[in-house]
């Protein structure tokens, strides 16, 4: 009897390790399957985690994207702006988003530093003078936090400056609506709206999305339209501000640095919540312009104009 209930205890155990195993093995094999679609080659991509740095580092801080080619064709490009902007620094990168630094890591074998192991790097390659520029839209909490992180390394350092976010300055609002006018100005018809599809935050910073709305009435620009996927304006609110304004076509495009996940299925994907499906769902003919403002040079050039404003501080 002894025998036999140990028996029956040990094919219990077996059968519950078995049970987990494939659990997890669904699980990862469930996760793989989602994603269905390509990115683009992650090999193009210059991760810029090497050491040999020098005394000197300019970090440029991002919350990052899994989709490879755009995240050279923003990210990268924002980069390499940076570098030739400031020659005598080194551009290094990082990320803050571990869940996107984990995910590529997983996918494509390409190692990006978080904040950490980038001022860990720093550290350990002799930089005396730290700069960091992020590519954040705005002061939230994202940014908070980086100030929080830089304040632990400060005596690690001769100096650790961050500089400023993309819209902090009125200069920045004006700057950053010409850019994006200027980018869609072919849709200046008088029939097409121009929606620019923002992230958005809980934070006191999501004010920056009804500034940059007003920046652009009062620049003229009627037909342009800002909302957010996660905060106020949502998309219902700019729905209802388009079919006011008797517009017969809309343009969607991504008020984000990259074009990553949201810009790709939030506002472009097929899902009936998508923002392209909400506008065709109410009549209106919908293109959509899958590009962060990463990819226009005139928010490269005010990033490094920040960068450079931050350095002639640390002089």
């Amino acid at each position: 009897m002894k025998k036999i209930l140990a028996l029956l205890l040990v094919l219990c155990m077996l059968s519950t390790l078995f049970i987990g195993w494939s659990g997890t093995a669904f699980a990862e094999e469930q996760e793989d399957d989602e994603e269905n679609y390509d990115t683009g080659d992650a090999s193009l991509d210059d991760p810029l985690n090497q050491d040999g740095i020098g005394e000197k580092e300019l970090l440029v801080v991002s919350f990052g994207t899994s989709y490879n080619d755009n995240r050279r064709l923003t990210i990268g490009a924002i980069e390499n702006a940076l570098q030739e902007a400031c020659p005598d620094w080194r551009v290094r990168r990082a990320f803050t988003s571990q869940i996107i630094i984990d995910h590529v890591a997983k996918r494509d074998g390409e190692i990006i530093d978080n904040v950490h192991d980038a001022l860990e790097r720093a550290i350990k390659n002799g930089v005396k003078i730290l700069v960091v520029q992020p590519t954040h839209l705005m002061d939230g909490f994202e940014y908070t936090d980086l100030r929080n992180e830089l304040a632990e390394y400060a005596d690690a350092f001769d100096r650790v400056v961050l500089g400023d976010a993309l819209l902090t300055s009125d200069a920045d609002f004006t700057a950053v609506a010409e850019a994006v006018v200027a980018a869609t100005k072919e849709y200046d018809d008088g029939e097409t709206a121009v929606c620019f599809m923002g992230h958005g935050t809980e934070a006191a910073s999501n004010a920056v999305y009804t500034k940059m709305q007003d920046v652009l009435s009062d620049m003229g620009c009627a037909h342009y339209y800002i909302g957010t996927v996660e905060a106020e304006p949502s998309v219902e609110d700019v729905l209802e501000a388009v079919k006011a304004g008797g517009y017969k076509r809309v343009v969607l495009r991504p008020l984000m640095i990259v074009a990553g996940d949201h810009a790709n299925n939030d506002m472009a994907g097929d899902e009936d919540d998508s923002w392209k499906s909400v506008f065709e769902a109410a009549g209106f003919e919908v293109s959509c312009v899958v590009e962060g403002l990463g990819q226009l040079e005139a928010i490269r050039q005010l990033i490094a104009a920040h960068a450079l404003d931050t350095m002639a501080k640390v002089k």
